[in-house]
């Protein structure tokens, strides 16, 4: 069995994980922007290293991401207790229903709309990084960027910390492979509404380097 599995959606979160990283058993590729390809590029990542005999022994999406005004500020870490994705399901005249209450089975490990990360994994990694803020992340297709729907997430989800766009892709495709899988942030914006201004990407990509050396 091989190291850890880390992937980013960009190069530049990689190069940052990278930048932080103490070990030589952690492999890092960047893989896409967005859940669909998240989950289809981690898919194939663990099935070719499962067919060379040579399978990850767990899997972590990380990088950047917004947080909640509150709960997690522009700089600080995210470890996610769980990947939600959180604009699965149906609209209706009462409001936003998620998939899980649709009634359909969950055929498939992780079709329910929630991955939680495997329990292990992630008591490592809050021992390493001890003054994490731990919580549910959502994972969405659109950014966030309005107060109405900040509001509304915060409505539907009050425990959750932070927001992204790839981890429950990359969740569902370690389930089903059956390989653990935690999520970790580094928070380069507050949730609300769209103020590139306010972004801090080099904050958080320093953050990530910082976070990194749990990653092992």
């Amino acid at each position: 069995m091989t190291g850890l599995l880390v992937v980013t959606a960009v190069p530049a979160e990689a190069d940052a994980v990278r930048a932080g990283l103490t070990g030589p058993t952690v492999t890092v590729t960047p893989i896409g922007v967005g859940p669909a390809v998240a989950g289809a590029a981690t898919a194939r990542l663990l099935a070719l290293a499962e067919a060379a005999g040579r399978p990850y022994r767990a899997v972590v999406s990380a990088g950047v991401a917004g947080g909640f005004t509150g709960r997690a500020e522009v700089g600080d870490t995210v470890l996610g207790t769980a990947s939600i994705a959180a604009d699965l399901g149906a609209e209706s005249p009462d409001g936003f229903i998620p998939v899980d209450e649709l009634g359909m089975p969950p055929v498939l490990l992780g079709a329910g709309g929630r991955v939680p990360a495997d329990t292990g994994l992630l008591a490592a990694l809050r021992a390493a990084l001890p003054t994490a803020t731990v919580g549910p992340v959502l994972t969405v297709s659109t950014v966030t960027g309005t107060a109405a729907s900040t509001d509304e997430l915060r409505r539907r989800h009050p425990e959750a910390v932070a927001e992204a766009m790839e981890g429950y892709g990359v969740a569902v495709a370690a389930a089903q492979a059956g390989v653990p899988f935690a999520e970790l942030r580094t928070i380069s914006n507050p949730i609300g509404p769209r103020d590139r201004d306010a972004w801090r990407l080099r904050e958080a990509l320093t953050a990530l380097t910082a976070a990194a050396p749990a990653l092992r």
